[in-house]
């Protein structure tokens, strides 16, 4: 169904409620009308990875480990498989007058605000610290979810406009101050490209004020949004974040007012409670009648494209499809691509005929909240990383398991002395050939303000470094002589500095999916090739040494650091050797649907580059490309990511591969925030990395560079 369509029905049924009734669909909750046939419904869904907090569902990696496998045709299939089971539990429900909360269509995802502080709990629901990544990824997101069915299959929501990344702590009260190039540069582009090109049904607004300007209610903001890039959806309230208008913010001094102001900006959706007052708001002439209608309009029309009230194509999937076999194979995929090898001195992949003993340790080798992060569904079968070793080792390899420490903890028993478990992983490691030691956070210790167990630190890091138990353990284990296997599960960077120094391989593998064991072990033993990229800087501890409220980008993500990383955005190694041979940039001599840009109906450039895989094992690539502006005062510091295309080669084959560009990598940010051609030469750096010594260092791989012509 067209937009139009959609909204002229809205329009006509809008018009047969009273002032009262349209008032009262502008809440999340919304109740039924029974006089128009208008049943209940409740916007308010989750899923970020995985239909969530709705029952059992398929289970995905957590968004910073899709971000990893840095593959925009495979996000776009994880989000049809969202949208497929959405749809599956939403007949089900429905069919059973269940029409609860999390049990719609309209979900509250993706997370594209830009991980900007490797402390900030939620930069796990995120695609990274870059916009273009985010972007580009968000709207294969988008896309997936939303289908291109006559009728719309779910809806997405790109979230938190704008600006919005911690600190949790104060988030209902704090002002992010972001300079004109820095908002234009940094926080905006991946809104503007899931509002233009994938044209995103909804938008949420975020806790924080902007530069004075609460977000659910900014003008400047929504002049961006409305007028600038003719965004025709809806607007949603993060939730409770109206009431954070006179008791966190300030700028108004009543609920009644709250609610006016947020709906006269165009904020249509509200969850929370706020928009109860709505009805005293319009009767003090706070909000007009026509605005009230507008805000009701845009709504029914999602209702509409979803097509709620008419039979559709998707009425017939069956409940059967959740967790079914197909989908599975799409998150086994998804959480082995993600899965990023950071170092290894050649101790992988492990060769069973030369393993008697296998010692597995760590407080998140047979964890189940370690697999699957935050904003989660229930999965019917985890497989942790102890599970997936055993399943392959069968009654080959004889495992020795040792939960090793609480994973912040002192001691696992209470009545015990400290550092409880110490001695048994010593032990563990002695009577072993090899130790996997599973390590890292989980939900309860990195995530969102109010949900997690780290009431001290409100879901953030204090610090880039483990929980002290963890530490002493990997202290422990350094003093041994056995080869050791670290693999990190966190969703979100941190400090490993020690274990660089003085263990064999790193593995980060975020928070994997219900299954992510199973994938943890094929890389282990070499049934896969790790080929994740990392979508975040990996600091040192020490150099994040800005404030956490400071959002300018000096010193902060790759496109400004100031300091060696201890390992780069977009690195990752594999068990092969894919060298890109050769690059060119052409422009599209014909436009298909996905050479064109929304954002200014112009066919997009692309680089033609030829990939060897060296080696005699098969292996997926990504061959990334950064722009750089040498003659431009107002480019990044370094060179910005502007294409990615990932590629699968068999052992010593030789392939071309298109990746199609950013269609604004001639352009740079001014300081006043426009965007403008870039001054003097551009050179695009061609590899399978960022084109900085760290890179180099790591690989001994510099990509080729290809002078653009002006």
């Amino acid at each position: 169904m067209e937009r139009q369509e959609a909204r002229e029905k809205a329009v006509r049924l809008v018009s047969k409620m009273t002032i009262e009734e349209r008032i009262t669909q502008l809440r999340y909750d919304a109740p039924a009308i029974d006089r128009l046939g208008i049943p209940a419904y409740n916007w308010w869904g989750e899923a970020l990875h995985g239909v969530a907090r709705a029952g059992t569902a398929t289970s995905f990696p957590q968004a910073i480990g899709m971000a990893a496998t840095f593959d925009e045709e495979l996000i776009g299939r994880i989000a049809g498989v969202i949208a497929e089971e959405g749809r599956a539990k939403y007949n089900a429900y429905s069919t059973h007058g269940d029409r609860d909360i999390y049990k719609g269509l309209t979900f509250w995802s993706p997370n594209i605000n830009i991980f900007r502080d490797p402390r900030w709990g939620r930069g796990q629901e995120t695609y990274g610290e870059d916009p273009y990544l985010s972007g580009t990824l968000g709207s294969a997101f988008v896309r997936g979810l939303q289908g291109d069915g006559e009728y719309m299959k779910a809806a997405a929501c790109a979230k938190h406009f704008a600006v919005h990344s911690g600190p949790e702590a104060i988030r209902h009260s704090f002002n992010a101050e972001a300079s004109p190039k820095d908002l234009h540069e940094t926080y905006l582009p991946a809104f503007e490209c899931l509002v233009k090109d994938a044209e995103a049904e909804a938008v949420m607004g975020a806790y924080n004020r902007t530069n004075g300007e609460p977000c659910c209610a900014s003008p400047t903001l929504m002049h961006i949004l409305r007028d600038d890039w003719n965004f025709a959806g809806h607007f949603v309230s993060d939730c409770w974040a109206i009431r954070d208008f006179y008791e966190g913010h300030h700028v108004c001094e009543t609920p009644a007012q709250a609610a006016a102001l947020a709906l006269n900006e165009g904020c249509d959706l509200n969850c929370g409670n706020s928009f109860l007052h709505l009805l005293d708001a319009w009767k003090e002439g706070l909000v007009s009648d026509e605005t009230i209608t507008e805000s009701a309009v845009r709504l029914f029309t999602t209702r509409f494209l979803l097509g709620l009230f008419d039979e559709t194509e998707y009425d017939d999937i069956p409940y059967t499809v959740v967790e079914c076999p197909k989908h599975l194979e799409v998150a086994a995929s998804a959480s082995a691509e993600g899965i990023v090898l950071l170092k290894n001195d050649g101790i992988l992949p492990l060769d069973k005929q030369k393993i008697r003993t296998i010692g597995v340790i760590g407080p998140n080798a047979n964890s189940r909240p370690a697999l699957i992060g935050n904003y989660h569904g229930t999965a019917t079968r985890y497989v942790t990383v102890l599970d997936g070793i055993l399943k392959e080792t069968g009654d080959e390899i004889r495992v020795l398991y040792s939960d090793g420490c609480d994973i912040r903890d002192d001691r696992i028993e209470h009545l015990a002395m400290e550092n409880d478990r110490l001695s048994e992983a010593e032990i563990v490691a002695e009577n072993s050939d090899v130790v996997v030691l599973v390590l890292g956070l989980n939900e309860t210790l990195e995530g969102e303000e109010g949900d997690t167990g780290n009431s001290y630190a409100s879901g953030d890091k204090l610090d880039l470094f483990l929980p002290s138990p963890q530490r002493e353990l990997l202290r422990t284990l350094a003093g041994t002589d056995t080869p050791v296997i670290v693999c990190m599960m966190t969703g979100s960077a941190m400090d490993m500095s020690f274990e660089a120094e003085h263990f064999n391989v790193i593995l980060q593998a975020w928070y994997p999916g219900a299954l992510g064991g199973e994938a943890i072990a094929d890389i282990l033993f070499g049934k896969q090739s790790p080929s994740g990229k990392l979508p975040v800087t990996i600091y040192h501890n020490e150099d994040v040494d800005w404030e956490f409220t400071d959002y300018s980008m000096r010193g902060k993500t790759y496109r400004y650091l100031e300091k060696t990383p201890l390992y780069p955005f977009g690195y990752g190694l594999t068990y092969g050797d894919a060298l890109v041979r050769a690059a060119a940039l052409e422009d599209c001599a014909s436009g298909t649907s996905e050479e064109f840009s929304e954002r200014d109906m112009a066919p997009r450039e692309k680089v033609l580059a030829e990939i060897e895989n060296r080696s005699s094992l098969a292996v997926r690539e990504i061959v990334q490309v950064y722009a750089q502006y040498p003659d431009d005062p107002d480019a990044p510091l370094h060179p910005r990511l502007c294409g990615f295309r990932s590629v699968c080669l068999k052992a010593g084959e030789r392939a071309s591969v298109s990746i199609l560009l950013d269609p604004h990598f001639r352009e740079v940010i001014r300081e006043n925030g426009s965007r403008e051609k870039a001054r003097g030469k551009i050179l695009l750096h061609v590899g399978t990395g960022q084109p900085d010594e760290r890179t180099f260092e790591l690989t001994g791989k510099k990509p080729l560079v290809v002078e653009v012509s002006r």
